[in-house]
């Protein structure tokens, strides 16, 4: 898992400066970025609390489990109940997912995360109850800290785009203008977050 900023922010900052859309925004929101905190656990966790809502009350509902929880570990997760957990206005179905990926931290966390492929990642992280696409993206995002990952069904980076370019009007559209930020997506994905939102996307 990495922690601090990825080694290749650098070069990515060089890369994309140099492009009409995405040098704009380096300058209009500067240079620091996407930090990793080498915990794949707890940035799973937070990445299913944010499922489908927005940052603000990910952020809101997330201190409150942080509260609950202290350290956000599965051996810790696994002294509360799911009532306890959706107490913190969780959804049942995602405490659910939290108790059984804690319950089964062993096989998600042993896994050569560092040597494998993103295809072989995200198979590894699909097969867990709770992890669909676009969270396993945000893990490769911010925990792995991969550099060429873009989330196409994130309707955030969609409506940024569509905000920077009207003539997007559908997912595959968004997608299609993306890889034009390839190999520094991961970087892309970064600022085109916080065109709409007032605080940094955070897992």
């Amino acid at each position: 898992m990495h922690v601090g900023i990825p080694d290749w922010w650098g070069d990515g900052l060089e890369h994309l400066g140099q492009d009409p859309i995405m040098g704009k925004l380096i300058q209009q929101y500067g240079s620091d970025g996407l930090k990793g905190k080498g915990n794949l656990f707890e940035t799973l966790i937070r990445s299913i609390v944010g499922q489908q809502i927005s940052v603000i009350a990910a952020e809101s509902i997330w201190q409150r489990f942080l509260h609950l929880v202290g350290d956000v570990k599965p051996d810790k997760v696994l002294k509360f109940t799911k009532e306890e957990i959706a107490g913190c206005g969780i959804t049942r179905p995602k405490s659910g997912y939290i108790l059984g990926l804690a319950e089964s931290s062993n096989q998600l966390l042993e896994f050569p995360y560092e040597s494998s492929t993103v295809g072989e990642i995200r198979k590894h992280l699909i097969q867990f109850k709770g992890i669909g696409p676009w969270t396993a993206e945000m893990i490769m995002i911010f925990s792995l800290c991969l550099p060429d990952i873009y989330s196409p069904k994130d309707i955030g980076l969609v409506n940024a785009i569509k905000k920077l370019n009207p003539s997007i009007t559908t997912m595959d559209e968004a997608e299609e203008m993306a890889k034009q930020w390839s190999p520094y997506r991961t970087m892309a994905c970064w600022y085109l977050w916080r065109i709409l939102d007032p605080i940094p996307v955070e897992y």
